[in-house]
């Protein structure tokens, strides 16, 4: 099935109520709905990776009704499956939505200050995960849905006016504001082919308060990581993060251009560090601990009312040898991270072929990592992968046609240049030059890896693309551009490879 952009809409139906799923192989159907109580739109990022928690984590204790009791009269109940129609056919296995708002009603003064957590919320889904769980349970596919991907809304009731508004090109995130769960998951469903069995959603609070219950978890970075927005400071090495550490680390999108595609994969590598720690410390094993984690979540979590205690004592029999070997993870590839639409701005846009291998892999119950080797090559490894990093080509050497054939060259090295190099203004330039922003510094070092002997200049305010001035020192392509990969082996640009969750835990 291929996804055309923007695709046709079926018209939606009136948001309706909760209906009741129980876990068998085969996805469920609607039943019919009940009336759900409000409630305020809540937490972001940190919803989905919660959310994994209390889904994977508790799943996996398989401690009994004992332990879990209460648990169904704590998480606060949506309905986003009542009224929609046109939807996917069912597949084999589980597969549940993981979103995260921009609330943080519950956050205390002295953790917003500590943590960095001021500011608005946004009433939008700030981060989107699909976690598919095997029929046979061995297996979790974990897929990233970049959050400002291009999509088309579908038809559907606004729930503040009550009228009907048609179906428009939108981002992912706006989704949320515009129609609540309802309309997120018909949007995801539409995006995907993926039949949205639950839908789960976790604040900032039980975030924390999971990681602390787990007594922290272990990230492993090559590089110290530090971003004035969020807060986060971490050495090179091995660190044992706190709830409120782990919370600076998994919303941190400004170390680098990267952004939001780094945050997704620092994301991932935490999941996959949280269900090795959850596994191996013996912790599921004990009950007053996991009675711990439930009360983590408890006030902090919303769920369609089939997840409930019968779904995960269930899940939690046939997972109970689940290990970060049996996790992976992946995100949407992606054609272009700055696919601009009218009114809608910079938007990411999927790469059609490749996304719907990736969730027809999903659909038909497949693994979607495979193991690789990762052998050696003549490329330089280098921090920030060149599919990540911008650059415009100027030709300062006095050399006609060299800018255009230097750009080329950096082209097929991964870099994403503009391909419409000019002629710089004044003088011949002795040695070639990286301009680049200060806060784009990682970018600049790995151009200049593969640009050797050229010069790094910062320029203040300059933004994301990084000008390369030829000097005239750089006399062919041939010789002055060297390939660079991504040291990071999860890391392939603009999206990552799928990965297995044993390949990215700290050794």
């Amino acid at each position: 099935m291929g996804l055309p952009w923007p695709r046709p809409c079926p018209a939606a139906q009136p948001v309706a109520e909760v209906f009741a799923v129980t876990p068998p192989a085969r996805s469920p159907s609607p039943q019919p709905p009940s009336r759900p109580p409000a409630r305020s739109r809540r937490a972001r990022w940190s919803r989905r990776l919660a959310i994994s928690t209390a889904a994977l984590v508790l799943a996996t204790s398989g401690i009994g009704h004992a332990v879990v009791t209460g648990i169904d009269d704590g998480i606060d109940r949506v309905d986003p499956f009542g009224g929609l129609s046109s939807r996917p056919g069912t597949t084999e296995g589980m597969n549940i939505l993981l979103v995260g708002t921009d609330g943080r009603d519950k956050i205390t003064p002295a953790e917003r200050d500590r943590y960095h957590l001021g500011g608005e919320p946004c009433h939008c889904t700030d981060t989107v995960m699909m976690v598919h769980l095997s029929a046979d349970r061995s297996r979790a596919s974990v897929v990233s849905l970049p959050r400002d991907s291009y999509t088309e809304v579908p038809e559907h009731t606004d729930p503040a006016t009550g009228r009907r508004r048609p179906a428009h090109p939108q981002k992912l995130n706006a989704a949320y504001a515009e129609g609540g769960p309802g309309l997120t998951v018909r949007t995801v469903e539409h995006m995907t082919g993926v039949h949205l069995d639950h839908y789960l959603e976790v604040d900032f609070t039980s975030f924390m308060k999971t990681v602390d219950v787990l007594g922290g978890v272990q990230v492993c970075t090559a590089r110290p990581l530090k971003d004035d927005y969020s807060g986060l400071d971490l050495p090179a090495g091995t660190s044992n993060l706190n709830g409120g550490e782990a919370l600076q680390y998994v919303r941190s999108r400004h170390l680098d251009g990267a952004s939001d595609l780094g945050r997704m994969q620092r994301q991932q590598k935490f999941l996959a560090s949280l269900i090795h720690q959850a596994t191996s410390s013996g912790m599921l094993l004990n009950p007053m601990k996991v009675r711990d984690l439930a009360s983590a979540m408890l006030g902090s979590v919303r769920a369609d009312r089939g997840f409930g205690t019968t779904d995960i004592l269930a899940l939690g029999q046939a997972m109970k040898d689940f290990t970060p070997a049996s996790s992976e993870f992946a995100s949407v590839p992606i054609s272009d991270v700055n696919y601009r639409v009218r009114d809608l701005g910079s938007t990411v846009k999927w790469d059609e072929t490749k996304a719907e291998q990736l969730f027809r892999a999903i659909r038909e119950d497949r693994p979607i990592a495979a193991r690789h080797s990762g052998g050696p090559d003549e490329a330089t490894p280098v921090d920030v992968a060149p599919q990540q990093i911008r650059v415009r080509v100027l030709n300062g050497s006095g050399r006609p046609g060299l800018g255009r054939a230097a750009d080329r060259a950096l082209a097929d090295t991964g870099f994403r240049t503009d391909a419409a190099p000019t002629t710089a203004q004044g003088p011949l330039v002795p040695q070639t030059i990286v301009g680049y922003d200060p806060r784009w510094d990682r970018s600049a070092k790995s151009l200049a890896t593969a640009l050797p002997g050229s010069e790094l200049r910062q320029v203040p305010n300059q933004g994301p693309v990084l000008t390369v001035t030829l000097g005239t020192t750089f006399t062919s392509p041939t010789k002055g551009v060297h390939k660079v990969r991504p040291q990071d082996p999860q890391q392939t640009g603009a999206e990552t490879r799928p990965i297995k969750g044993d390949e990215v835990v700290c050794p």
